[in-house]
């Protein structure tokens, strides 16, 4: 039986009675055209197909227009409806202040544009309720995604992406994308080091993860660009630039505590896999000598070949050490079960001992037999085969001695 790391524990799909379990932050800034259709349209999407209890959270981060009292409105009509005001801006501030208050046990947010298909939903927050992942993302850049945007954006998302390769040495492939989630555990771990308060939070949040050893969860998504979007390109991309500046200058310095995170959060290696049950004999010789025919009709084919232009002996040298490397490798998989590189080195210097052994029995037998007389191409093959026969026991008991009981 293999035993397996502790999971994740699972999420309560039955929580304390008034406790969501999800809960969707819409982080806004001067919305009030749009929050109250998105707010909606969200609320009725989760009552209609989501299982488990749920709240929405309108993060007002300092609105000048009318989005507080329109989220305030939309509170007083859905109760699953919360809204937290912010007096600064700043989206990365805003999802801070909202996840690290919320009594939910699996957190997200999207953007109140809701670019993204809401059918998404569902399987970006399912591996965090049952423990298997502990952040997921939506990616534009899946090949199973459908994307409609332009293509200056389209540039710049994968080349911000390609950056961050290359900086960071990030593996997940969409930082910006607004459709995210997250353990509230893990949650309170991690927020408390993400210094960013604007755009740059995401990506800050996904990297300390990563190297916090964190399963990053990926869900390819349909996403249809907003004409309206007011994010300033220019500003946003420059302060991406100064945060990946900071950041990795923190993770070459050894300012984050990631070992202290990894040995909290992260996922350890799974266990090596247990030793293969051990062949019987009988089987072992049976395989052994499957090999060993293929074996010596190849070395008695190659003495034939090089007999002519080499001679008696170096044909013999030459056939026997080919043939000895593949029967060893033939032997270390087929027969004894041994497959990988681990002790590779120590099995062929053991299959080569046996070719030193062999190469004395049958170079000895040729040496006596033309010692004795000028003998025929036929009575060389037939003390060659009866000298092989012998190396191969003694390869039997040497291979068996190396490899036996070994993974």
């Amino acid at each position: 039986m293999i035993l397996m790391p502790e999971p994740r524990a699972a999420v309560q799909a039955r929580p304390a009675a008034g406790t969501p379990v999800l809960d969707v932050v819409v982080p806004v800034y001067n919305e009030e055209v749009d929050l109250g259709p998105c707010v909606r349209r969200l609320h009725a999407y989760l009552g209609a197909q989501f299982p488990y209890s749920f709240r929405i959270t309108v993060a007002d981060n300092a609105s000048t227009d009318g989005t507080r009292a329109v989220a305030e409105a939309l509170a007083a009509d859905l109760p699953e409806v919360e809204v937290v005001h912010l007096a600064e801006k700043g989206r990365g501030r805003a999802l801070r202040a909202a996840w690290s208050a919320s009594p939910a046990p699996v957190l997200a947010y999207l953007d109140v544009d809701l670019s993204t298909d809401l059918a998404a939903l569902p399987p970006l927050v399912a591996p965090l309720l049952s423990g298997h992942s502990d952040l997921a993302i939506g990616t534009r850049l899946a090949r199973t995604s459908r994307v409609v945007r332009g293509a200056k954006r389209e540039v710049i998302s994968r080349g911000y992406n390609l950056l961050l390769r290359g900086t960071l040495a990030a593996r997940f492939s969409d930082a910006q994308c607004g459709f995210k989630a997250i353990r509230a555990d893990v949650a309170a771990e991690l927020l408390p080091l993400v210094q960013d308060t604007g755009w740059f939070f995401d990506t800050e949040l996904l990297v300390l993860a990563q190297r916090a050893g964190l399963r990053i969860h990926e869900v390819p998504v349909d996403w249809v660009d907003d004409p309206d979007s007011r994010v300033d390109i220019v500003a946003t991309a420059l302060a991406d630039l100064r945060g990946i500046g900071r950041l990795g200058r923190a993770l070459l310095t050894g300012a984050l505590p990631l070992a202290r995170l990894r040995a909290q959060l992260g996922r350890g290696p799974l266990p090596a896999p247990p030793a293969p049950v051990p062949r019987g004999l009988p089987g072992q010789l049976v395989r052994f000598a499957a090999v060993g025919v293929a074996s010596t009709l190849a070395y008695l084919l190659l003495f034939l070949v090089a007999r002519g232009p080499l001679g008696a002996q170096p044909a013999n040298l030459l056939a026997l050490l080919l043939t000895a490397v593949a029967n060893t490798a033939a032997n270390r998989r087929l027969t004894f079960g041994v497959t990988g590189r681990h002790h590779a080195g120590r099995h062929h210097a053991q299959g080569l001992l046996a070719f030193a052994l062999g190469l004395a029995l049958t170079s000895g037998s040729l040496a006596v037999l033309h010692a004795a007389t000028t003998p025929p191409r036929a009575a060389e093959l037939v003390v060659l085969v009866v000298a092989n026969l012998a190396a191969t026991g003694l390869r039997f008991l040497l291979l068996r001695l190396a490899m036996h009981h070994r993974p």
